[in-house]
């Protein structure tokens, strides 16, 4: 939440555009990352790619809270010390393999959802630490030996840092190799032998890679849509949640006879621009705001779109957050859950990777699409077009629907 105002004090060159840049260099760093800890936990102990991913990780933290100390070129620091946070956070691939790995079919949801809840409550608690470090202040207190500063910009990444440091010491404490098949039963790891009793090889079968490209597919467009803004069975949730959020898009498109206040401004000197009918209408106005010392409010004069696009209704809006917030994390959860089961007790660094860098990419290209798309066009045009995208993947789905099945089960070894 700091990164904006932070990057303001430490570099004023730093615009707007290159915040863009400062928050994409997380989830290309996490793209990078992701197949490269995925292929290591394929061939090596888990513990290794955890503990430097999550080395790597404090590291750049540190690196984040002491980018105010070079005497230039501090906003690249930053983008540096974001894009190492992103990279040490390839190490998700590594958890949900392992997880996949160490769970039977019927345990495999389950797990899935409590990795995707502890996730979630990352992402609730953050926002809440940093309004606590809020009351820290901009100046702070300053460790002139070190040269740190301990303020409301540093006081989180020095947080992550500690708690990498903390999730190190658990891993070496705690973590241990662990790998079964569909059914349950202990696997003999293929890689690096370990003590074990009631072994089994790893069943023998080629994973269905229509599946997995899908389901990649499928995971792209989850995460993408989310950058914007077991009991009947794991297709037909992820098929229920992709309507739900559809839903949510439909109901935001714009409708009815109300349109936007606009910010109305004086023509300089009378004189009237070699400018479109609706831009002269709206310059013989004057702003209501220009006797006073406010901040003009509505539509923005440069876009266009606000002359003819009926607003958004609040009742709309919350609808459509409701909706979207609850088939979101269904869509994500069932698609990391789906696409363990497609790959079975084989090894799924690599295939987790890919599938996590999937994400990031869609994290990457989300914000894009949708602020070009909205800022040309309009929210009209902008939400239709991610609905069409939504049914795109809803036929896809579709098309892949009777191919969306445990490896186990696909080969007759457990019935589904």
């Amino acid at each position: 939440m700091s990164i904006w105002p932070y990057l303001q004090k430490i570099d004023q060159t730093a615009d707007a555009s290159f915040l863009g840049w400062v928050i994409a260099s997380y989830s290309l760093g996490q793209m990078v990352a992701s197949p490269i800890f995925g292929f290591w936990s394929n061939y090596r102990p888990r513990k290794e790619p955890l503990i430097v991913s999550i080395f790597i990780s404090v590291a750049a933290n540190c690196l984040y809270a002491y980018v105010h100390v070079p005497a230039s070129h501090n906003k690249y620091y930053m983008l540096i010390a974001r894009g190492l946070v992103g990279f040490g956070a390839g190490n998700v691939a590594v958890i949900r393999s392992y997880t996949a790995g160490a769970t039977s079919l019927q345990e495999r949801t389950n797990s899935m959802a409590n990795i995707s809840t502890c996730q979630a409550l990352g992402f609730i608690l953050g926002p809440v630490f940093q309004t606590c470090f809020a009351f820290i202040g901009e100046k702070g207190v300053t460790w002139d030996v070190i040269k740190l500063q301990i303020n409301m910009y540093t006081t989180p990444a020095l947080l992550g840092a500690f708690l990498g440091i903390l999730n190190i010491i658990l891993i070496f404490a705690i973590l241990r190799e662990h790998r079964v098949d569909d059914s349950g039963r202990q696997c003999k790891n293929i890689n690096f032998d370990e003590e074990s009793t009631d072994e089994v090889q790893v069943p023998q079968g080629n994973i269905d890679q229509v599946a997995v490209v899908a389901i990649n597919v499928l995971f792209f467009v989850i995460l993408f849509i989310f950058a914007l803004f077991e009991t009947i069975g794991e297709r037909a949730i992820l098929l229920g949640g992709l309507i739900v959020v559809w839903v949510g898009f439909f109901i935001l498109l714009p409708w009815g006879n109300q349109f936007p206040k606009i910010q109305w401004e004086d023509l300089h000197n009378n004189s009237i621009p070699n400018t479109t009918f609706g831009e002269i209408i709206i310059g013989l106005w004057k702003s209501p705001m220009e006797d006073h010392n406010e901040r003009p409010t509505g539509c923005s004069i440069e876009e266009a779109w606000c002359l003819y696009t009926p607003v958004i209704h609040l009742a709309q809006f919350l609808t459509s957050v409701v909706l979207i917030g609850i088939g979101y994390p269904v869509c994500n959860l069932m698609s990391y859950t789906l696409y363990s089961k497609i790959l079975g007790p084989k090894p799924q660094g690599v295939y987790m990777g890919w599938l996590t860098a999937s994400g990031s990419g869609a994290r990457i290209l989300g914000p894009v699409f949708i602020s070009q798309v909205y800022a040309h066009w309009g929210p009209r045009w902008a939400f239709c077009l991610v609905c069409g995208i939504v049914v795109l993947t809803i036929t896809l789905l579709g098309v892949v629907y009777k191919r969306l099945i445990a490896f186990s089960v696909r080969y007759g070894r457990i019935q589904e």
